[in-house]
């Protein structure tokens, strides 16, 4: 099968022209103006982007937690994806207690068989270096194509590890071409907080934010830096929130040290006071870290213009609001952390970041696209169009007016965090490795179509 993409706008990180895109089987074959080449599919791109397709680097799909299971699916998740212009996702394998990392990918893996629509990998979470999985096993992982080391610092008694497993971690990611990762909050602090406010009576929503202040994000995420300095290795905090976060990991990297940060869309346009909503409707949006103090928002913003942060993901996590969310009720700490967002982050991004003047359209593929595929050893295969490169495309429609609301949303959530919210920029066709999944409206893709992708070793390419 070969596809041409005619006479859109091609932007690349570094680059924006008026090009044709030639598309030979599932690789990019030439791009240039005017091609004189015959193909089996012609899309007319004329006034439209012509975008790499978006990698969300952080996301949970069919995963346990809190008692209960994430809502979305592969097929219904990476559905959602597709529709919103992402075409490749890594997604976190939890590590269950008393698991072996294989058998933990094995049951992760059966997930995905025969549901997959985009592409994906795994990210490989350490929750048990004791009981479990060890050091000796970790250490293989990179050389299977998972090269990415998840470690929680939040979540005491659940997921949370202590610094030594951390440290210990740290120090074979540097033996073994792996990233570490760190959900950086400080869990001990956290759990005496939220036992304190529980027995002091008080049980609502807002409380999740008020127990874990961002404080406790800033200092676990100095502690991490410095732990992976001393240990060589290179580090990149996930869902970064506040400035008290920002301002470690920015210093680290005005230093030289090998230190990456990202933040979620919610956090852009999500604040504190959205917890306080009335009749249980705050528990929408408790995820954690918590949504911050409005003024966080610009910190962020500036810090993804300056490259501060380096990635914007979804962190992906939906639970139905009615059934789920509900769960806590009568306890805020039982309130399954997440929120859906895996097919509204190129649009909001697009609306509030490009069109007002925030970033640029080739800072929005940087941090969408092309930054994530190289920290996660996906580049040169994903993140950008060159001739070579997976056909992972989207054709956008810059002018196209949208009303994101739960009834139009692929995700099988009940609720969506930007409801009512109205963008003009839209996705009209999402090709993965050359194969049209989603046009005019519609999935054209099988469950089973997405492949698992190895990924390669930190700092090396994906060819």
């Amino acid at each position: 099968m070969s596809v041409l993409i005619r006479n859109g706008r091609v932007v690349t990180a570094a680059d924006s022209t008026i090009a044709d895109v030639y598309i030979e089987g599932e690789r990019v074959s030439m791009i240039g103006t005017s091609l004189d080449v015959d193909a089996d599919v012609v899309i007319d791109a004329t006034g439209k982007l012509v975008l790499p397709g978006a990698i969300d680097p952080h996301t949970h799909l069919d995963m346990p937690f809190g008692g209960t299971v994430t809502i979305d699916d592969v097929t219904s998740g990476q559905t959602a994806a597709a529709f919103g212009g992402t075409t490749c996702h890594i997604d976190f394998c939890i590590q269950g207690q008393g698991q072996t990392f294989a058998e933990a990918l094995a049951v992760w893996h059966g997930k995905r068989e025969g549901k997959a629509i985009i592409d994906n990998g795994f990210h490989i979470a350490v929750t048990d270096l004791q009981n479990g999985g060890t050091l000796e096993e970790l250490a293989t992982l990179p050389a299977q194509g998972v090269t990415s080391y998840k470690l929680f610092m939040a979540y005491k008694g659940v997921l949370q590890v202590d610094d030594e497993a951390l440290f210990r971690t740290m120090q074979v990611a540097s033996e073994t071409g792996a990233l570490v990762m760190v959900h950086a909050e400080n869990g001990d602090a956290i759990d005496v907080l939220v036992k304190e406010a529980l027995a002091a009576g008080n049980t609502a929503p807002i409380y999740h934010a008020l127990t874990r202040p961002p404080e406790r994000e800033g200092e676990a995420t100095n502690r991490a830096i410095q732990l992976a300095r001393i240990a060589r290795a290179p580090l990149y905090v996930v869902h970064v929130t506040c400035k008290e976060a920002v301002d470690p990991i920015a210093k680290a990297r005005a230093a030289g040290w090998d230190v990456w940060g990202e933040t979620c869309t919610q956090y852009f346009f999500v604040d504190q006071t959205f917890l306080e909503r009335p009749d249980f409707e705050g528990a929408k949006f408790v995820y954690s870290p918590p949504a911050r103090d409005k003024s966080n928002q610009d910190v962020l913003w500036d810090a993804v213009r300056t490259d501060a942060l380096s990635a914007i993901s979804t962190d992906h996590c939906a639970f139905l609001w009615d059934g789920q969310k509900t769960m806590g009720r009568d306890d805020f700490s039982k309130i399954p952390n997440g929120g859906p967002g895996l097919e509204d982050r190129l649009v909001m991004i697009h609306e509030f970041g490009v069109r007002s003047g925030r970033i640029t359209l080739n800072r929005m593929v940087e941090l969408l696209a092309t930054n994530p595929a190289k920290l996660f050893g996906l580049y040169p295969r994903k993140g950008t169009i060159a001739p070579g490169s997976d056909a992972d495309i989207v054709i956008f429609d810059p002018n196209r007016k949208k009303t994101i609301t739960v009834a139009r949303q692929h995700s099988k959530s009940d609720y969506n965090l930007y409801e009512g919210t109205t963008v003009t920029g839209d996705v009209d066709v999402t090709l993965v490795r050359g194969t049209v999944a989603v046009q005019d409206g519609e999935l054209k893709v099988e469950p089973g179509f997405g492949q698992f992708v190895k990924r390669a070793k930190f700092g090396e390419q994906l060819l």
